[in-house]
């Protein structure tokens, strides 16, 4: 992979990680950079999920988005469940 793969890399996992958190409900406290990270994980992920079901170009897209906003979920420990409150 030269150069240009390596930034087309990093700019479709803006993009991607980017609507990932758009579809997160609420305010992540997430960086740029772990953005940029899960963007690139689930793209490639999505990619290898895609080429193995067979499916198009924009269903690919949607898992690709769905993988960032599940691993936004994950990272920003949205997924974990919160303790019961305790009784007054």
């Amino acid at each position: 992979m030269g150069i240009s793969g390596i930034i087309s890399a990093v700019i479709v996992g803006a993009i991607i990680g980017g609507l990932g958190r758009l579809v997160v409900r609420g305010k992540q406290h997430i960086s740029l950079l772990m953005t940029i990270v899960i963007g690139i994980v689930a793209a490639l992920i999505g990619t290898f999920l895609a080429v193995r079901l067979g499916v198009g170009n924009g269903i690919e897209f949607f898992i690709q988005v769905g993988l960032a906003a599940i691993g936004v979920t994950l990272y920003t420990g949205g997924g974990r469940s919160r303790g019961r409150s305790p009784r007054r």
